[in-house]
């Protein structure tokens, strides 16, 4: 019976060959094309048709597996196959009067064209691709001397608020990747670490709304893939950049690349020092039978600075031309030091000032991550027949300490201890001409301890949050899928199953939480191409979102008394049905991508407001904590285009939309107790709830007089209700000049980051519930204020005009097109 299911599993599976183009009049040339070393197919490799009756030129790119497909009439050509830094391979003049297959076409590089490589300055930022869209960091100025976080604020779909929480069409269940697999990069800290990682290290960014059974089901909104830079070019080659910038941002980086026949030697190693200015500001009002019974204000100023070191060292050896080993370390050491100075007055009724103080908060950081890395791969043969294994090791160790100030001083410690594994396997088996089955493996496994301490010789011991946190969770996946295409019809159907071991224990209280659960992750897409031009796809997946240690951690934040964050160590997964209409077409210079969305989810993982009754300075208050539970159900319906028009090589235009509506459904019961009484009161809040809102960006790139490019972009996040808050609307711009210097040998970018410094976050919370308040609460964050920077970048080995005609010439300029 095992047997049986496990064959069923295995054709109920999937990859699709996206590659090939439909069938239409006249006949279709095929083929593939491969780096001669490596066997790696080579992406946006440029094949020329040049009919020698007519002298018209045709032709197409190679996708990422490196196939192409190119319809054309009937006739006699000459075939060139060229890519950047390769030797461009001429075919004889032949006579092609039906459909015909080249084969594998192996490229070898061409030493004497290093002055031509990596900087392709006529792709788009961002390349419309019917599965995903890929967001190019190098193509994107306003993001120059900024950091990872940074570049995923600009992605098209994607927003980062002001705690620096990333979200994906408006949901924060999105998984990053750093070049497909979980990584340290990512940090202890979550989002807040990618902070610390340089734009320029990044490549690009791949977003992934329906992805297939190979990826992780962790991410119920989707997936977001950074791929750091990785040279490829032959010889010694690199690049060196710094930047100036106020507030205080210094950089530096490097990048360099050795590459010969049999070794690809990669290296980035980056440098930042900075600190700015922030606020949180928030009004609260508290109620008695309706009525205003004091009112407590407390402005808090933030200067955050940062220094930290980030180094990536890597070799590729090619053990043959078929199979390669690569190693990698990555290593980042940092410091911070956060001071937030919080100016505290409460009035009564009549408005009469009951008292003033300052509650001041140093806290210092230092963060020390080290990643190894090794990968394997085996191209079995050409025609896609790969086997590649994997394994990574990581170790991030946190400490923060702070220093807290005001009538009642206190000091809190958290010392934080992750170590990481990760194995993984994947087998790809092409079968005929357009099918392909995949299956594989997955482990990873992570062990954390987090010890906090609060020391307050005031602070009532009841609400003393210190603990120590032990975190272990086991995860093991296994998945396989098959997908084919049949004319224009293609499908891909996969099935994962993961098995999940999560112990938890709170040394301080002696309690023990264990959780295990088995899931299948089913995931179904098809696609259907109209036209070469016109594309239609429909996907659906289930997928999961495991809540965090820093989400499952009990600690509370110490910065106010009165508004507390803390973790919920009883928290589920959220399980999610995914489903996705896409359409792409392109009308000549303009490619536009649109999809409507909707997504079911059970167990949804929401940061909710309940108050409690404490002792602060004296005085029964009533506090507000934020912290994570469990709703019901959630449902969220969506519709989103990115469009892309490229007027002229001197102007380009580049949007995105997106409207979603959510409902959510659910109540939630805790208790509070009476400090002096002890007296336990049941609350229940009810958090049903129906909301819209929209968000959208615009980017123009004009060349200006003197070829000085420039970068526009606006963004608006449109308001939004919830169960207890409303959010404002958020309008920001950035503007970016930049120059090409030394020959084209160098750049200087000038950017303006939030322009007029309207990036701010308000909100109106209602605790316990919005019908019946007993406080009300006006917020107003601003974690970053307008950034001026001087970005300058000089290339050795690399000659920018050079791959800009390169680019030209092969009519790589439509922003995501297959053909020219």
């Amino acid at each position: 019976m095992k047997k049986t299911t496990l064959l069923l599993l295995c054709l109920l599976t999937s990859t699709f060959l996206l590659a090939q183009k439909p069938i239409k009049e006249g006949i279709t040339i095929s083929g593939k094309v491969v780096d001669e070393i490596s066997n790696q197919p080579l992406e946006y490799a440029t094949i020329v048709l040049k009919n020698t009756k007519t002298q018209k030129i045709t032709g197409g790119i190679t996708d990422e597996k490196g196939f192409f497909n190119i319809v054309t009439p009937k006739g006699l050509y000459e075939i060139n196959v060229e890519f950047i830094s390769f030797k461009t391979i001429k075919l004889a003049e032949q006579e092609i009067l039906s459909n015909k297959s080249l084969g594998t076409i192996k490229l070898a590089e061409d030493s004497s064209s290093l002055d031509e490589v990596v900087v392709i300055a006529e792709k788009s930022t961002v390349e419309i691709r019917l599965d995903k869209k890929i967001y190019n960091v190098g193509k994107d100025m306003t993001v120059k001397g900024g950091t990872a976080s940074d570049v995923l604020d600009n992605v098209p779909s994607v927003d980062v608020d002001a705690e620096g929480t990333v979200s994906l069409r408006g949901s924060e269940n999105v998984r990053i990747l750093i070049d497909g697999k979980p990584s340290a990069l990512v940090g202890l800290s979550g989002t807040d670490a990618l902070r610390q990682l340089p734009s320029d290290a990044i490549e690009r960014v791949e977003v992934i709304t329906s992805p297939s059974a190979r990826y992780d089901s962790e991410g119920t909104a989707g997936i977001l893939n950074i791929i750091l830079r990785k040279g490829k070019a032959t010889g010694f080659n690199g690049s060196v950049n710094a930047t100036v910038g106020d507030p205080k941002n210094y950089q530096g980086a490097v990048n360099l690349n050795l590459r010969t026949k049999k070794i690809n030697l990669f290296t980035n190693f980056g440098y930042n020092d900075s600190s700015g200015p922030g606020i949180y500001n928030s009004d609260i009002i508290y109620l008695s039978n309706g009525s205003i019974d004091s009112t407590r204000i407390e402005n808090r100023d933030y200067l955050r600075s940062r220094k930290g070191f980030n180094g990536n060292i890597g070799l590729e050896y090619y053990i043959n031309k078929k199979s390669s080993i690569t190693g990698s370390v990555f290593l980042r050491d940092s410091n911070g030091q956060d001071v937030a100075t919080n100016n505290i007055s409460s009035f009564d009724a009549l408005e009469n000032n009951l008292y003033n103080f300052n509650r001041i908060q140093d806290e210092s950081e230092d963060d020390t991550t080290i990643q190894y890395s090794l990968n394997y791969v085996n191209n079995i043969n050409d025609k896609g027949h790969k086997l590649t294994l994997d394994y990574q090791y990581s170790k991030g160790e946190e400490n923060e300490s702070a220093i807290i100030t005001d009538t009642n001083p206190e000091t809190n410690t958290t010392d934080e201890v992750s170590i990481d594994n990760l194995l993984a396997a994947d087998y790809v088996l092409p079968i005929g001409e357009n099918s392909q089955f995949e299956a594989g493996y997955r482990g990873s496994f992570q062990d954390l301890t987090s010890d906090y301490l609060v020391l307050a010789p005031n602070l009532d011991p009841r609400y003393n949050p210190s603990n120590n946190l032990e975190f272990i969770q086991n995860v093991n996946a296994f998945y396989t899928q098959y997908g084919s295409k049949i004319n224009k019809f293609s499908y891909l159907i996969g099935l994962r199953a993961e098995l999940t071991n999560i112990d938890i224990k709170l040394v301080n209280t002696n309690e023990n939480y264990s959780k295990n659960y088995t899931d299948f992750f089913p995931t179904v897409n098809l696609g259907y191409e109209m036209t070469e031009d016109q594309s239609f796809t429909l996907g659906y997946s289930r997928r999961l979102r495991r809540p965090r240690s820093r989400y499952l951690n009990p600690f509370e934040s110490r910065t106010s008394e009165t508004i507390i964050s803390k973790g919920n160590v009883d928290l589920n997964p959220t399980y999610t049905n995914s489903f996705d209409l896409g359409y792409l077409n392109r009308w000549g210079k303009l490619t536009l991508n649109s999809s409507l969305y909707y997504q079911h989810s059970i167990n949804n993982i929401e940061r909710v407001n309940r108050q409690d009754v404490r002792i602060v300075n004296g005085k029964e208050t009533n506090i507000l904590i934020r912290q994570p539970i469990n709703l019901a159900s959630e449902d969220r319906t969506g519709f989103e285009f990115t469009a892309n028009y490229n007027a002229s090589r001197k102007v380009r235009f580049s949007t995105s939309f997106n409207f979603f509506q959510f409902q959510t459904d659910g109540e939630y019961t805790y208790s509070t107790t009476d400090p002096n009484t002890n007296v336990i009161t049941n609350i229940t809040q009810n958090f049903d709830t129906k909301s819209t809102t929209w968000f959208t960006r615009f980017d123009a790139k004009i060349t200006l007089p003197w070829d000085i490019q420039s970068q526009t972009r606006l963004f608006y996040y449109g308001p939004k209700s919830e169960a207890q808050s409303d959010v404002e609307g958020i309008l920001s711009t950035n503007l970016a000049f930049s120059k090409d210097i030394l020959k084209d040998k160098a750049t200087v970018v000038l950017n303006v980051s939030d322009l007029f410094n309207s990036r701010k976050y308000q909100i109106k919370s209602y605790a316990p519930s919005r019908e019946n308040p007993t406080n009300i609460t006006d917020q107003t964050f601003q974690r970053r204020v307008r950034q001026i920077s001087l970005n300058f970048t000089y290339r050795f080995n690399q000659n920018k005009n050079q791959a800009e005609k390169r680019s030209k010439e092969n009519g790589n300029d439509d922003g995501g097109g297959d053909e020219f």
